[in-house]
């Protein structure tokens, strides 16, 4: 689960499919932030740094793959099924028209949010992430056979405690051009180690995994009318291609691209100052200024 301080005073709200943990730091406009597999919401501490001066940054732990509290048994783990999750999260936290915020599969999560649920979003960011038939992208596709089951996700996630590994193409080593800190891979990583319900989570995601979702979403976007940008980087290793971006572009009726440079896909990690900033104009230009969410209910978030 994340670790990082600077992501706000952590709470916990419970929706039909089990309890989602979050933090809450800044007070603005609401952002909301939505991150991928086998990460959490520690992929946004350094953009929360920055952007929670102005801007209320809610930071959920989705429950894919490094998150701390289990899902309810039968959970649908599909992408439309986790779109559900953030609508009804959204939903019991009392949240609207928030700035939805997403990288890494949190964007192709996204892109059903805004496609089947899009009331309650009054902007959408998407950063390097899944779209189209690149659902997972191909250096790690291995997940689909290792984390169909509990016990080949528990071998699998053995690996990931050493360094060596974690850099390595199949691993997070195409992610990002700079080391991530031993201590957020170790947030990233130990879950799926050390917790039986995590596992179990993650292996039910990936049997779900199919690339028909993102491919028959991309017919659907031109529908959500809000603005969008496209904060991608120029990577040099396309595992998510910046014409994708640009392919993005064209499907959304009002839709920014934002090239970040010197990133790999992992750009809230490489360049989280760039993102920021690039968050910050997004929300000021192009959106009507939304008035803050209020916070969920006290009752909601007993820990």
């Amino acid at each position: 689960m994340s670790i990082s301080a600077v992501l706000g005073e952590r709470h916990i709200l419970h929706i039909p499919e089990g309890p989602i943990e979050y933090r809450v730091t800044g007070t603005g406009p609401t952002i909301v932030f939505l991150h991928g597999i086998i990460a959490n919401g520690d992929v946004w501490r350094g953009v929360v740094a920055d952007l929670a001066r102005d801007h209320r940054c809610i930071t959920p732990d989705w429950p894919l793959g490094a998150h701390a509290l289990a899902m309810l048994q039968g959970t649908d783990f599909s992408l439309p099924g986790i779109a559900a999750m953030v609508d009804g999260f959204l939903a019991a936290a009392g949240l609207d028209q928030v700035v939805l915020v997403a990288n890494d599969t949190g964007g192709a999560v996204a892109q059903h949010v805004v496609a089947d649920r899009p009331a309650r979003i009054a902007g959408l960011v998407l950063t390097p992430c899944d779209a189209f038939d690149n659902f997972v992208p191909l250096p790690i596709r291995h997940l689909r056979l290792f984390g169909r089951t509990s016990w080949g996700l528990w071998a699998l996630a053995q690996t990931l405690r050493w360094r060596w590994v974690q850099r390595l193409p199949v691993a997070f080593g195409l992610l990002t051009e700079r080391a991530i800190p031993a201590d957020i891979m170790s947030s990233y990583t130990a879950p799926l180690r050390e917790r039986t319900g995590t596992r179990s989570n993650f292996a039910a995601l990936v049997r779900a995994i199919d690339p028909r979702y993102t491919v028959d979403v991309a017919t659907r976007l031109r529908a959500f009318p809000r603005p969008v940008l496209l904060a991608w980087a120029r990577e040099r290793r396309r595992f998510f291609p910046l014409e994708h971006a640009h392919r993005l572009a064209r499907l959304f009726p009002d839709a920014t691209v934002e090239v970040i440079e010197d990133s790999g896909p992992f750009v809230t990690e490489d360049q989280p100052t760039a993102v920021a900033h690039a968050i910050r104009r997004f929300v000021a230009t192009r959106l009507k200024r939304p008035e803050p969410a209020r916070h969920p209910l006290s009752k909601q978030t007993e820990i």
